[in-house]
């Protein structure tokens, strides 16, 4: 048990730059850690599920695809993957990258992944990441091993695209920023709700468990990540409670430097947090331009890393993006690597 924990943050001016505190030590289970994201959030919580599939339990996919859906080419990212053009996105591929990986240990063992509970989302106005790469996600979990009883996979909602709220700026069907579509509908409680058991209802969220904190720490300088980030910490969890881990991961133009805090904010996944004991880590993304001779470079709208614009390794535990995430979980109290 852990100490109880005052989590106030405050912000020092150095050479005019706002520095936050490191990330709070808690007392969390790392065997009931979850990940969920949107759009490229998603792409990216795939690759953080099957590459830390050991200690990661499940995954909520608001519009996104299969592991390796890219291959290294953001012409695939967009029209393979996201806009199929003369393909879709192919299980068959997917599964084979992930067994070449997993076969070298440079991600978890594959039998980690049919225990897990899954959510996944494709709204039916969508019309930025096509049905059938949803799809082709779903049939490469199916490969490996995940049964019926672990899925939800919801298609009913005239959403477009975008992660759904019943307080967003964006009308149910819209697909512009800042993608906080309001469809009366708690798409933060379904995930929560199908990836932990036994949930109680929803309360408000304390002002005091929003945390800013020092994501440069934890990033080791990798490319397209913020130097500040958020973590939402319930009463009991800064009291020195057990509590679990889940992370949150926006999609692309909805990171601080384009939002601010209203991903972390307004999704709605702190209320279900304060309610059940269940730590949300917000991680950041931030652009980086593309020169004017090759707009295909660079990571212009603040994505996440799923096509390779980080380097060659974006897909295992080495992977800059996704060890950075890492370093951000153990350091918290959820390792994701045993």
């Amino acid at each position: 048990m852990v100490n109880p924990l005052r989590l106030t943050f405050a912000f020092a001016f150095v050479s005019g730059v706002a520095a936050a505190e490191p990330l709070p030590v808690l007392n969390l289970e790392p065997e009931a850690t979850t990940v969920s994201g949107l759009s490229s959030g998603a792409f990216m919580a795939v690759q953080l599920q099957v590459a830390f599939s050991g200690a990661i339990s499940g995954a909520g996919i608001v519009a996104g695809g299969p592991y390796d859906c890219a291959d290294h080419s953001v012409w695939r990212a967009l029209y393979v993957c996201m806009d199929p053009f003369f393909v879709d996105a192919d299980p068959d591929s997917s599964l084979e990258s992930m067994k070449a990986l997993a076969a070298e240990n440079r991600i978890d063992p594959l039998q980690d992944i049919s225990a897990d509970r899954l959510y996944l989302f494709h709204g039916q106005a969508d019309d930025t990441v096509a049905r059938s790469t949803m799809d082709a996600l779903r049939k490469t979990y199916v490969l490996l091993g995940v049964t019926a009883g672990n899925f939800t996979y919801v298609t009913e909602v005239d959403a477009g695209h975008g992660f759904v709220t019943k307080q967003g700026s964006v009308t149910c069907d819209a697909t512009r920023p800042d993608f906080l579509i309001d469809c009366d509908f708690d798409q933060a409680g379904d995930i929560l709700n199908q990836l932990y058991e036994d949930l109680s209802p929803p309360v408000e969220p304390r002002e005091q468990g929003f945390v800013t904190f020092d994501q440069a720490q934890y990033t080791n300088g990798a490319a397209g990540m913020d130097d500040i980030a958020f973590v939402y910490v319930p009463a009991d969890c800064a009291a020195g409670e057990t509590c679990r881990l889940h992370i949150a991961l926006h999609g692309c133009k909805q990171g601080r430097q384009v939002i601010g805090e209203n991903y972390a904010r307004l999704t709605g996944y702190n209320r279900w947090a304060e309610a059940n004991r269940i730590v949300v880590l917000y991680p950041q993304a931030i652009r980086i331009p593309s020169p004017w001779y090759n707009w295909f470079a660079g990571n212009p709208n603040g994505c996440w890393d799923w096509w390779g614009y980080s380097g060659p390794d974006y897909l295992s535990r080495t992977a800059p993006q996704l060890s950075a995430v890492a370093r951000m979980a153990a350091a918290i109290g959820a390792p994701l690597k045993q």
